[in-house]
């Protein structure tokens, strides 16, 4: 799983379904707009050591949770990130 959307921005704020604000600078943007340099990845499920991905948009978390991998983990005590972030 690699970091490349604004989704993944902890200055994301999504507003709908479809479009959200960047914190940083206020400007309109989507989930999928590729991310900019004041980036700061936040810390969700698919980039967790504990994640292991069945099927598309789910997974489990140490292999007993079920979990989605875009699951904002910021609070789970068990959240370790993966190396290759």
């Amino acid at each position: 799983m690699s970091f490349q959307s604004c989704k993944d921005c902890r200055y994301f704020l999504p507003v709908d379904v479809f479009y959200g604000l960047c914190k940083r600078n206020k400007n309109k943007i989507t989930q999928d707009d590729p991310f900019c340099d004041q980036a700061e990845k936040i810390a969700k499920c698919k980039f967790c050591l504990n994640y292991s991905a069945e099927r598309d948009f789910l997974g489990k978390c140490k292999g007993t949770t079920l979990a989605y991998p875009d699951m904002v983990a910021v609070q789970c005590a068990d959240f370790g990130w993966i190396e290759a972030n």
